[in-house]
């Protein structure tokens, strides 16, 4: 028989009061708060709480405090990924972050989903899908990513935008629902 944690990196429906999944809910919310309350002149402090935090993270990676997730353990960070400050990653299921990704204030990145049947969700169950955002990205500021959702290399996501499907490679898309909006392929913009 699978256990809830077993189940939630699946993408099936789990109990998320599982005392194995609370416990490392409670670690990564204690690492958060001691990353959150360190000062700009404690750089190595904070790259020993997100070295522990996350499940991989490449060099140069930089995250403006304060920062939020519910694991940790299921991001994938690439190189030099800058996270602006307040982003929150519900990290249920794995979310994949390539090289060069930037992200603006305040962006939102959600694996987590609940049924949409009232009896399922009445009894606590929730499922996620991954997230995977590919090389050289920017996530504008307030946009928010749902779950199971692939944004492809060197496109940019409008801020405030809502993603809802997935966005190919090389394209400016924004809104909501979030939408291609050009190509940025031979722009000289970019």
């Amino acid at each position: 028989m699978k256990s809830e944690k077993e189940k939630m990196l699946a993408g099936e429906l789990y109990d998320p009061r599982d005392t194995e999944l609370q416990r490392e809910r409670r670690h990564a919310r204690l690492l958060t708060k001691a990353f959150n309350d360190t000062s700009d002149d404690q750089g190595s402090k904070r790259k020993r709480l997100l070295l522990e935090l996350f499940g991989t993270m490449g060099k140069g990676t930089f995250i403006e405090p304060p920062f939020y997730c519910d694991y940790g353990g299921n991001i994938t960070l690439g190189e030099r990924v800058f996270f602006n400050f307040n982003c929150v990653i519900l990290d249920v299921a794995q979310v994949t972050i390539g090289n060069h990704v930037m992200f603006g204030p305040n962006v939102q990145v959600y694996t987590a989903t609940h049924p949409l049947d009232a009896e399922q969700r009445r009894g606590g169950l929730e499922a996620a899908k991954p997230i995977t955002i590919g090389d050289d990205v920017w996530i504008g500021g307030g946009a928010i990513l749902c779950p199971g959702v692939t944004i492809g290399a060197r496109s940019v996501i409008g801020a405030g935008s809502v993603v809802t499907k997935d966005i190919p490679e090389d394209v400016f898309a924004g809104g909501n629902p979030c939408r291609v909006i050009r190509s940025l392929v031979n722009d000289a913009s970019r």
